[in-house]
């Protein structure tokens, strides 16, 4: 049997919810995908996120047209999604981390949400 690609199997490079906060605020066009699915993202998310849920993220990573030559931050809820997904986007060339701990720690360090 073969296992779907978007299984949360090892790691991947990370931010901290502070980090990536005080980086969101000095970058001109932050490049933030969310992997979470729609109604999750409809439910509050980083300003500026893109949501590609995890399961179409590889037929959808094209369609989000991000610039290779800046910084990616991917985002789910506890960072277990997020993690094929990074791994995926720096296979492929961009420099991507997730958020450690996920919107949890975005969400306990009281940082502000988007809801849609």
């Amino acid at each position: 049997m073969r296992l779907p690609w978007w299984l949360p199997l090892g790691g991947a490079p990370e931010i901290s919810a502070s980090d990536l906060s005080m980086q969101l605020r000095v970058e001109k066009r932050p490049q933030v995908v969310d992997v979470r699915t729609e109604s999750e993202f409809a439910g509050g998310h980083i300003s500026h996120a893109v949501n590609a849920p995890i399961q179409r993220f590889r037929q959808s990573l094209p369609d989000l047209n991000l610039d290779p030559d800046r910084p990616v931050y991917v985002i789910c809820r506890t960072a277990h999604r997020s993690v094929p997904a990074t791994r995926l986007l720096n296979e492929q060339g961009f420099q991507a981390r997730q958020l450690a701990k996920g919107m949890n720690a975005w969400w306990a360090a009281g940082l502000p949400t988007v809801h849609r």
